[in-house]
């Protein structure tokens, strides 16, 4: 059984449309867009892809090592996804395993905050105060990306790619200096214009609940 749509603000339960109203409700958010993980596939790719209102980003050629471990995607028959995440895993800077979210929503949809730990939607004012803390290719431009401080487990940044938020969130905080060490190139996956040979791993449970 498919697991049930959660909230993308809180990963919360949400209550589904009625006869009286069409939208999902969290009980601490109220009405959201229905967040859904889904397992790392062609068959999911192509669903998210088709879907797809914002960039679904995955940095070409993967880093050594790495692999597409899932996607997840705000939104439903209606508005399109307008969040998307494509998750990545392999090998840390240091030592160990590592994990890799890349997020591109719409502003006020809240999923990689809430990926990230931060309690408001968007990263706030000030955030991109001062030098980019890293700085990655996104669509052949240059965007730049600031670290924000959310729960000290896992690396943030943020920016804004294409007039959507742009989130990187890694775990370990290690996982950050991937940015730093390696030339990323985000290509939108959408964007059909490019056939990728993705290397798929197990379903990551940064994502949530496996589907």
């Amino acid at each position: 059984m498919r697991a049930a749509p959660t909230c993308p603000r809180c990963f919360g339960a949400l209550r589904p449309p009625s006869a009286w109203s069409s939208a999902w409700r969290c009980a601490v958010h109220g009405s959201v867009l229905p967040y859904q993980p889904r397992r790392p596939s062609p068959e999911a790719l192509g669903l998210v892809t088709r879907i797809a209102k914002v960039p679904f980003w995955l940095p070409w050629p993967l880093p050594a090592g790495w692999l597409v471990t899932g996607f997840g995607d705000a939104g439903d028959e209606r508005t399109g996804a307008r969040a998307g995440v494509v998750a990545l895993s392999g090998p840390s800077v240091t030592q160990g395993p590592a994990d890799l979210l890349i997020v591109a929503e719409e502003p006020g949809m809240g999923l990689g905050a809430a990926f990230a730990g931060l309690d408001g939607p968007d990263p706030g004012p000030g955030f991109d105060e001062g030098p980019p803390n890293a700085k990655v290719e996104a669509n052949g431009h240059p965007t730049p990306l600031w670290w924000v401080e959310g729960l000290p487990d896992r690396a943030a940044y943020v920016g804004e790619a294409m007039g959507n938020w742009l989130w990187i969130i890694g775990w370990p905080t290690e996982a950050g200096w991937l940015l730093t060490l390696a030339e990323f190139r985000l290509h939108d996956l959408s964007v059909r214009d490019h056939e990728f040979d993705l290397p798929f791993g197990a379903f990551s449970p940064r994502l949530g609940e496996e589907p």
